[in-house]
């Protein structure tokens, strides 16, 4: 039997994990402010407490959802049903446009990976960690977790086999990052979980540079959970702080059941339940929810969803369109005298250039960074003489961004820790909005006219 036709990427981010609301026929995905749902009677709710029914509870405290739920994928995808219906959908969706079985949105990108990672590790465990990360995530791997008895073992570069040969006993996760920030190294994924994977040992992908799985789509190359910062190119107007946890449902854990006992042995918060003889391939999704998310409490509220599904439905034209004007400012900026260099996945002359033409099919991303000659302080100059690009703390708004890094989001690092992480004193990060690229570059013109690094 033939298998059904399935939707591209552009009409799932319009239509997925949504029908016009059954109430009103409203087509747009209406925001349900509530807090709290009735139940039909005392009975009905002991059986949702219990997860023996599927439904909505509280707007923190959630359930499972129907199975009939289905994306236009047909995959029984996200039966965690959200906390609350409006986050229901934007959680549906974001799981069909990264292939998923099922998501969990969170309040924040920072707040997601913690769920992720407390899903599979506790104290005394470890996760191996490249050191190529954004800076707020190395800081909450390095201190906070550190707090909970959870060591990071950073490794320096992605290579498959220092990944694989980090991994111990009590290693509970690797992870990530699709195009690294700031260095955009672009990690051979597909190796990474097969290294991974032959320890037994999921592979956690942030995948927000990845732009909702518009340029990459990590679970399709051996990904188990994905991650992103959704404040970014999903909702991409730098309007509303989100994040979202996907689970693949490929990650056996009833094979590796000894390594993570929390998904085989019976849960003390839910009178012995088993969660991966109970939900099979959707265990780690409803772990993170039922037993995480229900008590860190870093539920996404539904105007933040609302923002959100809204972003996703114009993702795919942003998206390209951010990657055109990064690869012509990128090209501009390797011309320019002003430049002393240029970095960006989408040049041949990157080094990771080759893997990101493998993974990234359509588009390089929208992030790059240069250096500016002069140092630190002819880089200062030009940030400050911007006039249309904004000096702020983001990325993957459709406005472009820039900000010296070194100074602000990588700065409770050691010099050290900045250098390992691809932080350089003279680098300035832009993220590329979806401006026309002539204003964009005229801006530059007229800022390094202004600037010291025009007279050094």
């Amino acid at each position: 039997m033939a298998e059904s036709r399935q939707p591209h990427f552009e009409t799932l981010q319009l239509h997925a994990g949504q029908e016009p609301d059954p109430a009103t026929n409203a087509r747009a995905v209406p925001i349900y402010a509530t807090t709290s749902y009735t139940f039909n009677d005392s009975a009905h709710g002991a059986r949702l407490f219990g997860l023996k029914e599927f439904g909505n509870i509280y707007s923190r405290i959630m359930n499972v959802s129907d199975e009939s739920s289905l994306t236009l994928e047909g995959e029984r995808a996200n039966h965690t049903n959200s906390l609350q219906p409006t986050v229901d959908v934007f959680e549906k969706r974001i799981a069909a446009l990264e292939g998923g079985v099922a998501a969990v949105a969170a309040s924040s990108g920072q707040a997601a990976q913690f769920m992720a990672i407390s899903a599979l590790a506790h104290s005394g465990d470890n996760i191996v960690s490249t050191s190529n990360l954004y800076g707020g995530t190395y800081n909450q791997f390095k201190v906070f977790f550190s707090r909970l008895g959870i060591t990071t073992k950073f490794v320096q570069g992605d290579k498959p086999e220092d990944i694989g040969a980090a991994i111990d006993d009590r290693t509970k996760a690797v992870y990530v990052e699709t195009i690294g920030n700031p260095r955009y190294n672009v990690p051979d994924i597909e190796a990474i979980a097969k290294a991974t994977h032959e320890k037994g040992v999921p592979l956690v992908v942030d995948n927000t540079f990845g732009a909702g799985g518009y340029y990459c789509r990590p679970i399709e190359h051996g990904a188990d959970i994905v991650v992103h910062s959704a404040t970014k190119w999903i909702g991409g107007h730098g309007t509303t702080i989100g994040g979202v946890v996907i689970d693949s449902g490929k990650f056996d854990w009833g094979k590796h059941g000894a390594r993570f006992p929390q998904f085989v042995e019976p849960s003390e918060g839910y009178h012995g339940l088993k969660f991966w003889e109970t939900f099979g391939n959707l265990a780690f999704a409803i772990r993170v929810r039922v037993e995480i998310l229900r008590d860190l409490g870093s539920a996404l509220n539904p105007f933040a969803a609302q923002q959100l599904i809204l972003g996703l439905e114009t993702l795919s034209l942003r998206a390209e369109r951010h990657a055109s004007n990064a690869l012509a400012l990128a090209n501009w900026l390797r011309t320019n005298d002003n430049v002393s260099w240029v970095s960006y996945p989408g040049l041949e002359d990157h080094p990771n250039h080759g893997t990101a033409k493998r993974y990234l099919k359509r588009g390089y991303g929208g992030v790059l960074s240069f250096g500016v000659k002069g140092g630190a302080a002819a880089g200062s100059q030009v940030v400050d003489g911007f006039k249309l690009i904004s000096n702020l703390a983001n990325v993957g708004d459709s406005k472009t961004l820039a900000i010296h890094p070194w100074s602000t989001t990588h700065e409770q690092l050691t010099e050290q820790e900045r250098l390992e992480s691809g932080v350089t004193e003279d680098a300035i990060r832009i993220s590329v909005g979806t401006e026309h690229i002539d204003d964009i570059i005229a801006d530059f013109e007229q800022s390094f006219k202004t600037s010291s690094a025009a007279h050094t």
